[in-house]
């Protein structure tokens, strides 16, 4: 047993009552109903991949099988500045979430299959309703995006907030966080988010930091003003008394790599001031998100009404083609990721520079072709890191693990995207990076202390209570995986391919997951800050 503590391990049984665990030891007097023999294998608490993107999704796969099968049993959803709710006003979900078709509630509290496309829900309170009648496998603590209440009090304008709209937007956030979200998040590098001044961040930190939410964030950049991103964040938790979550740590672009030892010079000179800042990283050196940021500001700005616009009409078509082929980007290192058109899902998986090439087109014009067929929801991977860095940020002890993926299966609805693999294989990965059975990657340190980052580590900086430690009283969420034989299976090339090695998941005191096979049994909860952890 490996309990999340980074204690070592030891051997012994483990009692489950309920949802809780009652008894931990030689249990061998002890009387049960069910005993799972895992003799030969680790049982640690359930993994809790900190920065997600399922929110949506889990109202469509509730049995969540890439993260199940992985030994996730919590998620911390509503992540870079977009969340599910609240959907007010202008606010659209991101593009892969709107085209799919969700169940509703009926006014009797039934559930029912969508008959349409698109959300059936606009407050956290009516998603959470709509969470808790589906009742995914796994939990869920949802951040409320910057982006989404931005855009559902002002649309997608790219302009400052006036004084007015950002004291709406943090009276939409007070309801938010009374209606059960954990915190804010941002995305300052997307749509509308870019367009906010310190100002209107640090307003809307302020209204969560009096209802002691938490913030998150994708800084206004991860690569060429990296280190004044961070001396932003900085600023405004020792301001505000916030504890922050810097989202997937890096140095991005090769002339940023050298910027490492800086970046983490400033964030453990805050630590040691008594700064409450941590951070996480996925464990691969390629980022994924939409293909259309890449395109110059002035093209994207006013978001997928503005780009389309931009993109169908010719004269600022050739601006857009001509920018992005003198800019200088090396597009043997931009893949092209999810498609929606089959003229575009035709190249997922091969590099913009191939596509262009097999097209006879020039980078820009494929990339422009490629936004306009799927509507701006092309999706990308961009191999902007070094192993190195990746490997030197993992070596703090308070840098977690978040996949920066939404949910997946290989069949249904979510099966016809193509993701980053990290949507299937975080876990093993992070396991085998640290632990150093990944070829080429020294050891970083024991299995002890990799579980502790994804377990006891992330339920301490969260505040999620009796999570995270295999103990009497803690909730019972556990993972039993075989150490040698936990391995991610999914690649770039064929990225829809569940991690192997693991023999069961427990969530809530319930088996959801057991030798390769999806139980149906789902208890997965949406959690509250504050929650007692006492039975």
């Amino acid at each position: 047993m490996v309990d999340g503590t980074g204690g070592p391990e030891r051997l012994a049984d483990v009692g489950v009552s309920g949802d809780r665990i009652r008894a931990v030891g030689d249990l061998a007097g002890a009387s049960a109903a069910v005993t799972l023999d895992v003799r030969g294998r680790v049982v640690a608490p359930g993994f809790i991949d900190v920065h997600s993107h399922s929110d949506a999704y889990l109202l469509i796969e509730p049995d969540a099988p890439s993260k199940l099968a992985q030994g996730i049993t919590t998620e911390v959803n509503g992540q870079c500045g977009g969340s599910a709710a609240p959907r007010l006003g202008q606010a659209r979900l991101s593009s892969d979430w709107a085209s799919q078709t969700y169940p509703e509630l009926t006014a009797g509290g039934l559930l029912r299959p969508g008959a349409a496309p698109g959300p059936t829900w606009d407050t956290v309170a009516s998603y959470r309703a709509l969470f808790e009648a589906v009742r995914p496998a796994i939990n869920t603590v949802q951040f409320v995006g910057h982006n989404t209440l931005r855009a559902g009090v002002m649309g997608y304008v790219p302009r400052a907030a006036e004084a007015d709209e950002v004291r709406e937007m943090g009276r939409r956030l007070e309801r938010a966080l009374d209606e059960g979200a954990w915190g804010l998040s941002t995305g300052l590098i997307y749509q509308p988010g870019k367009y906010a001044a310190d100002g209107e961040v640090g307003a809307l930190a302020r209204v969560t930091a009096a209802r002691g939410g938490m913030y998150a964030t994708h800084m206004r950049s991860e690569g060429d003003r990296l280190l004044e991103s961070l001396g932003e964040v900085l600023r405004l938790a020792r301001e505000t008394g916030l504890r922050a979550q810097v989202s997937h740590l890096k140095t991005s672009g090769r002339a940023n790599w050298h910027k490492v030892e800086g970046a983490l010079a400033l964030l453990n000179g805050a630590r040691e001031e008594g700064v409450r800042v941590l951070a996480d990283r996925y464990p691969y050196t390629a980022s994924g998100t939409d293909l259309d940021v890449v395109l110059p500001d002035w093209a994207s700005a006013g978001g997928r009404d503005a780009i389309l616009e931009n993109l169908r009409a010719p004269a600022t078509r050739r601006r857009v083609v001509e920018e992005l082929d003198a800019g200088g980007r090396d597009w043997t290192e931009v893949m092209v990721g999810g498609g929606w058109s089959d003229s575009v899902r035709a190249f997922s998986g091969r590099t913009v520079a191939e596509a262009a090439a097999a097209l006879g087109l020039t980078p820009g014009e494929a990339v422009c072709r490629f936004i306009d067929a799927d509507d701006t929801r092309t999706g990308a991977f961009f191999f902007g890191m070094c192993e190195a860095n990746l490997r030197r940020i993992y070596t703090e002890p308070w840098v977690m693990v978040g996949s920066d993926a939404s949910l997946r299966a290989p069949w249904g609805p979510l099966g016809q995207d193509y993701p980053h693999p990290r949507a299937y294989g975080t876990m093993p990965r992070f396991l085998r990076l640290l632990t150093g059975r990944c070829d080429g990657f020294a050891r970083v340190c024991g299995l002890e202390e990799a579980v502790r980052r994804i377990t006891g580590l992330p339920a301490a900086a969260f505040g999620l209570r009796g999570r995270g430690e295999v103990r009497a009283g803690a909730f019972a969420d556990l993972v039993v995986f075989d150490e040698a034989g936990f391995v991610d299976r999914a690649t770039y090339a064929q990225p829809h391919q569940f991690a192997e090695g693991v023999g069961y998941v427990v969530v809530n005191g319930a088996v959801a997951y057991e030798g390769g096979r999806f139980t149906g049994v789902r208890r997965g909860r949406f959690l509250e800050r504050g929650q007692d952890e006492q039975a």
